[in-house]
């Protein structure tokens, strides 16, 4: 792939990471089965590729309209679940794509110049966080659905999404300096934390434990494919 095209794909998956975790609320999540909520999404998803793709209108629109047909499908076709989420998720990379190898370049054409080389870095490492942290959270509460009844701890309201959010952007960071070393003082603070309860409860004690270790590998699998990107990139 030439360079220009995994420029032009690195903004288009800031773009597509943006719309999905930051722009996207809990409340248009749960409600997407509406059409205005899900057009307000699909206007979040063709503002935010026209503006890194540097005003590629006509490519920013299907794109759009893409992601449209296929949340819409997952919403009234399929059941929400973590296979379900991943599928989602890679069938919109994959439009990505594809859109970058074979959309005809008048297509592709800016309207206004696109990322710089500096910008580009700055969307990789953005990229690669909100993977890391916000993108994990479904994947992980997907996974941990299934036992949620059985061995959920009490405790603060939505401190659990927190937690999650807080140690998958630690993982980054510590990935990103160079010191993934760290990661074990992390789990070993993790542990000492949660002793207490888990020690008293076998269920509760296998739940943290399989909570803990899917979030810590997505978000290492995250931060090291950021990593091999940025080399990729040669930065």
């Amino acid at each position: 792939m030439p360079l220009t095209s995994i420029e032009l794909l690195i903004a288009l998956i800031t773009a597509h990471l943006l719309a999905d975790f930051v722009f996207q609320t809990t409340h248009m999540v749960l409600n997407k089965q509406r059409p205005l909520i899900l057009l307000m999404h699909g206007v979040h998803v063709f503002a935010l590729t026209a503006l890194l793709s540097g005003g590629a209108m006509l490519l920013a629109l299907g794109i759009a309209l893409t992601h449209i047909a296929i949340d819409a499908a997952k919403v009234h076709l399929a059941p929400d679940t973590l296979r379900t989420y991943l599928l989602d998720q890679s069938a919109h990379l994959v439009i990505l794509l594809c859109a970058v190898l074979w959309m005809p370049e008048n297509l592709l054409a800016p309207w206004w110049p696109r990322l710089s080389t500096d910008m580009l870095l700055v969307a990789l490492m953005l990229s690669g966080l909100i993977c890391a942290t916000m993108a994990g959270g479904p994947a992980v509460g997907h996974l941990m659905a299934r036992y949620k009844f059985d061995a959920q701890p009490d405790g603060l309201a939505y401190a659990g999404r927190m937690i999650g959010l807080m140690e998958r952007g630690l993982i980054f960071l510590m990935v990103m300096i160079g010191e993934p070393s760290g990661i074990g003082f992390l789990i070993a603070a993790k542990s000492i934390l949660r002793f207490d309860t888990v020690s008293r409860d076998q269920k509760m004690s296998e739940y943290v434990i399989i909570g803990t270790l899917a979030s810590f590998g997505w978000a290492l699998a995250a931060s090291f494919a950021t990593l091999a990107a940025r080399a990729a990139m040669g930065y």
